[in-house]
């Protein structure tokens, strides 16, 4: 028996044998033999395919396996973004998990009567990355039908008839361990049937929209070496080497569901993006005083959520797709592609073609917006009403503006220019900003997360900086100089009153407002500007440059008052 046992390992080893004995069992973890290179090994045991295979009384028959089946119920693997249901682990699966789940000690073998011993008092898997465990929600995916047909339904998985043979199901058409595994040939490492340097194997099935693109696919850049390390599971220096590894782990992964490097969301783009492998450092930004608040929450954004975010919350991913942002304008900033949006009529688009319309995800038709930063006469807090462009004015972001006739405009702006959310509401640190910080509106010492500082505060003492905002668009001087409007230099330098107290930066929605009373942004900030004596709260435009106000200010009762 003995004899048959080591004739049959012979030609095994000679049938994997590859470039060399260290890409087969014999050199690999997977020789648990007194002569096996791993970690465990048994202290007396000479036979090598014994611990998982035997010529007689096998169970199951093929593959002559020589080990119990754990009968256990394992919590598989899912996620609101899985079309496939994988569910209890069947076929070769159940065979690797009998070893890798823990629960079975690795000398128990059906051909023998009691245990094999192990060195060290090692009884089970010891802990460690080829301890799987029984919750299957870390790991990679098995036992499902992958089919062409579960192909089409995600459409970013390849037509499964496309993969290299290397890449086998398993008779009933299921991905198993043995899909990615070979545990006989150790040529590529971690017993892969493919080289997944620069994620090789993974793209093989995974076609994500926009990866080839991207730079998580592309970029050279390597970690500085400033404590963390972005990629403690991985030897690859770069992004480019990293690629999928650079925010997922096949196994044991720690942020489940979808395999993610870290539990909390924000984590796993802070391992790049705080300065050490990324040139900017963009989780700084969200140490500022004005902030988006992606550390307020956690688990709470899901892919599969409306498109109207509802439960308020903001993660990274709610603005960026890391499969597919990249560099680039047209037609969107590129580090907002292939992300949904809200347009202007209310309606999911999928992907957004206008930052605005990522913007309106969250303040827009949300049931819980928030408070307005300034109590208005027409307060509103739906920012896609503000922008609508039947409305009495706003500015322009979703289309051209109302007004033909603006003279405070700098050049190149024009009244046929449009403008993005992102030239008001970006870093202070930005390039924009003429800093050298990354763009975006991750954070800011101006609030309400403001590129440049725009005080509203009452009895504000006019200046260059304190209307910075303002002043990157329309004239300092031909604001002060009244050009527009006769009355400009004396409320805002002589009087010291805000540009905030009469202009709304957004718009007045059409619901609310109308084009004789809220013509150029005009709706009154109500702590700064009240009813006049009659009760009167309001502004006419009558005509080009011209117009009358009724209201209460600085303590002056203004009736019909005329410019």
């Amino acid at each position: 028996m003995k004899l048959l046992f080591r004739t049959c390992l012979a030609l095994l080893i000679c049938t994997v044998a590859g470039p060399g004995e260290a890409d087969t069992i014999v050199g690999s973890r997977h020789n648990l033999s007194a002569s096996g290179p791993g970690p465990v090994t048994s202290g007396s045991e000479t036979q090598i395919c014994i611990f998982c295979h035997t010529p007689h009384q096998s169970s199951p028959v093929a593959p002559l396996w020589n080990r119990r089946s754990p009968g256990l119920n394992y919590v598989p693997y899912s996620s609101s973004t899985a079309i496939a249901t994988p569910g209890q682990p069947t076929g070769d699966s159940l065979l690797c998990l009998s070893c890798h789940d823990g629960t079975i000690a690795l000398g128990e073998v059906l051909s023998r009567g009691s245990d094999i011993v192990m060195n060290g008092g090692t009884i089970t898997m010891p802990v460690g990355s080829s301890l799987i465990g029984t919750n299957l929600m870390q790991d990679h995916p098995i036992s499902f039908a992958y089919s062409g047909t579960l192909a089409s339904q995600n459409g970013e998985l390849r037509d499964p008839g496309t993969l290299r043979p290397e890449f086998r199901l398993d008779a009933s058409g299921q991905l198993q361990c043995t899909t990615c595994h070979d545990a006989h040939d150790n040529q590529f490492g971690n017993f892969l049937v493919w080289p997944n340097s620069r994620s090789q194997l993974c793209v093989e099935c995974h076609q994500k929209t926009g990866w080839s693109l991207s730079p998580h696919n592309l970029s050279a850049s390597a970690w500085n070496g400033v404590f963390p390390d972005p990629w403690p599971a991985s030897d690859a220096a770069t992004v480019i080497d990293n690629a999928c590894g650079n925010c997922h782990l096949p196994h044991n992964a720690i942020g489940g569901p979808r395999l993610l490097q870290y539990s909390l969301e924000e984590d796993n783009c802070n391992a790049c993006h705080n300065g050490n492998v990324a040139a900017e450092n963009v989780m700084a930004d969200f140490n500022k005083l004005s902030v988006h608040p992606v550390a307020d929450t956690s688990l709470v954004h899901d892919p599969t959520e409306p498109g109207t975010v509802v439960n308020r919350h903001v993660e990274c991913a709610d603005c960026h797709d890391p499969h597919a942002a990249r560099a680039g304008t047209p037609p969107i900033n590129g580090v907002l592609t292939n992300v949904r949006g809200i347009d202007l009529s209310g309606g999911e688009v999928d992907p957004a073609g206008s930052s605005y319309e990522i913007c309106f995800r969250c303040h827009a038709d949300n049931l819980n917006p928030g408070q307005n930063l300034t109590p208005r006469q027409h307060d509103q807090q739906n920012t896609r009403l503000e922008f609508q462009l039947t409305n009495p004015s706003f500015h322009p972001v979703a289309g051209v503006g109302r007004n033909a006739d603006v003279p405070s405009l700098i050049d190149p702006m024009s009244v046929t220019s449009i403008i993005e959310c992102t030239d008001c509401h970006d870093s202070d640190s930005s390039e924009s900003a003429g800093g050298a910080g990354p763009s975006g509106p991750h954070g800011s010492i101006f609030a309400p997360l403001l590129v440049r500082r725009y005080d509203t505060l009452d009895n504000t003492p006019e200046s260059s900086s304190a209307y910075a905002l303002c002043y990157t668009c329309h004239s300092r001087n031909s604001l002060l100089n009244d050009a527009s409007f006769a009355e400009h230099d004396r409320h805002i330098r002589r009087e010291n009153a805000p540009c905030n107290a009469c202009h709304d930066p957004h718009g007045i929605s059409s619901t609310q407002g109308n084009s004789v009373n809220n013509t150029h942004l005009i709706n009154f900030d109500t702590t700064i500007v009240s009813p006049n004596g009659n009760g009167q709260l309001r502004f006419v435009d009558e005509g080009r440059f011209s117009g009358s106000c009724d209201l209460l200010c600085h303590g002056e009762d203004h009736v019909n008052e005329n410019y």
